[in-house]
């Protein structure tokens, strides 16, 4: 297999150079609640991530020259007993009904309710960390699936019936699932009263009750796998994982990566992937200066259509979250239009659904660089609030007067765990795509040039992902 011809490598080095160059070489790198003076330039970050993955294609171009991550290659690891699949099952039942409890009847403010920083930081950045290192463990733990399950046990007692009441429409896909991802990034993002207890335990109550009729209609691992939004998002991450669970209920060990090369890909299940990414990349942008410095005259436009201040400000944030969606979307578009320029084997719609699980890795990655300091400092909370959780002054375990450790890492510490999360989910997915080139083109010089458009995709990824982390509060 040869190398990428120069001027190939010229113009990938090229476009990275010119993202990287976009960026102001004084701009300082921020982590999600602070600031940091690099030792490093910012600029020189951009660059040295664009070499290593033009250095990576060119590893992968030559050296990898068969299928490594087609098959997972099992080895079983330990059997799970079964009650401790009910153990988690109890605990998650626990803390979503303390959830609920905290929410409804603990004092009304953010950062002394237990609901709040469990919802926001647990739940939502914790659990695909746990995901990616110890498998799809929100399937052990998801109050929702635990009730189905025994409604549907009853059901088959009582009478005898084994099939779900309704089949699944296949046409409805991942759509529920977006829909649900999009209105939890809308709360967390965009709507103004997104830290009320109250609020959050309401809506908690509803997503269950919605998933648990869902799950009884029809079936709970069709539901589940298809709907849920919350499943369906930490499963996806679970397949990177090197742990997963065979169907005898044991513990496995597979080559990592492997796992998501045999996603299925339903209907809205790519845009599902860019979703997740989009969010994301919005909650950067809007914490920018650039969003910062135009957000009030774009809510000044809403405004003068007769919006109050507060329909007007969530409006504009809407459309900015919409249109991130669209520009991740339009990103991986524009790459698999130039893969399918390659060779006319493969049509663009084609490889549309063959390479959406390529985009997995950067999924986990800008919400591993996002979020990283939140998760590393704010879960600390915890500490405090499980002693305290309604926030009325009680200390159940001794540990109400834990403090939250902001010194247990430095920022330039944090932002070279945000560099290092970009490049390696990029560099993932580039191996994930080189190894599906080479499962789809016969000839590997074809299936190379095939993956110089990919290779723009994550460069132009990585780039703009930096340009977010060190735009933050500029």
């Amino acid at each position: 297999m040869r190398a990428p011809s120069r001027s190939v490598l010229a113009a990938s080095t090229g476009g990275s150079a010119l993202a990287a160059l976009a960026l102001p070489a004084s701009a300082q790198a921020h982590g999600i609640v602070g600031k940091a003076d690099l030792p490093i330039p910012v600029w020189l970050f951009s660059w040295t991530a664009a070499i290593v993955l033009v250095v990576s294609f060119v590893a992968l171009s030559t050296l990898w020259r068969s299928p490594q991550l087609q098959e997972q290659r099992r080895r079983r690891l330990v059997a799970i007993p079964r009650p401790l699949e009910w153990l988690a099952a109890l605990i998650g039942l626990g803390l979503f009904a303390l959830v609920l409890y905290s929410g409804f009847h603990g004092a009304q403010v953010a950062n002394a309710n237990f609901s709040v920083t469990f919802i926001y930081v647990i739940f939502w950045v914790g659990l695909p960390v746990a995901s990616v290192l110890f498998g799809d463990v929100f399937r052990a733990f998801s109050p929702w699936r635990t009730c189905a399950r025994v409604i549907e046990a009853l059901m088959r007692r009582l009478g005898g019936r084994s099939e779900p009441l309704l089949a699944y429409p296949g046409w409805l896909g991942n759509w529920p699932a977006i829909a649900g991802i999009v209105g939890f990034a809308w709360l967390e993002l965009v709507y103004v009263e997104r830290d009320n207890p109250s609020i959050l335990a309401a809506l908690s109550l509803g997503y269950f009750l919605v998933m648990l009729v869902g799950m009884v209609l029809f079936g709970v691992e069709e539901w589940g796998g298809e709907a849920d939004a919350f499943s369906v998002y930490f499963g996806l991450l679970a397949r990177l994982s090197a742990l997963v669970r065979g169907a005898d209920g044991a513990l496995y060990l597979r080559r990592p990566l492997s796992g998501v090369t045999d996603l299925r890909i339903r209907s809205g299940t790519v845009v599902l992937v860019c979703t997740l990414i989009g969010t994301t990349t919005f909650d950067g942008f809007s914490n920018g200066g650039i969003w910062r410095n135009n957000e009030p005259s774009i809510q000044s436009l809403f405004a003068d259509l007769g919006l109050s201040s507060t329909p007007a400000q969530e409006l504009t944030y809407s459309v900015g979250l919409v249109l991130c969606i669209l520009l991740i979307l339009a990103v991986y578009r524009v790459g698999i239009l130039g893969v399918s320029s390659v060779s006319d084997r493969y049509g663009a719609q084609v490889l549309w659904r063959d390479f959406a699980h390529t985009l997995v890795p950067i999924a986990f990655a800008y919400v591993l660089a996002h979020y990283f300091s939140l998760l590393l400092w704010q879960s600390q909370a915890m500490g405090y609030l499980i002693s305290d959780p309604l926030g009325n002054g009680s200390n159940l375990f001794g540990t109400a007067g834990y403090q939250i450790d902001y010194h247990v890492i430095s920022y330039a510490g944090i932002w070279y765990v945000q560099v290092a999360a970009l490049v390696g989910g990029h560099v993932g997915g580039l191996a994930l795509a080189h190894d599906r080139a080479l499962t789809l083109y016969r000839d590997p010089e074809e299936a190379v040039r095939s993956q110089y458009w990919m290779l723009a995709v994550m460069v132009a990824f990585t780039s703009f992902g930096l340009w977010l982390l060190s735009s933050v509060g500029t």
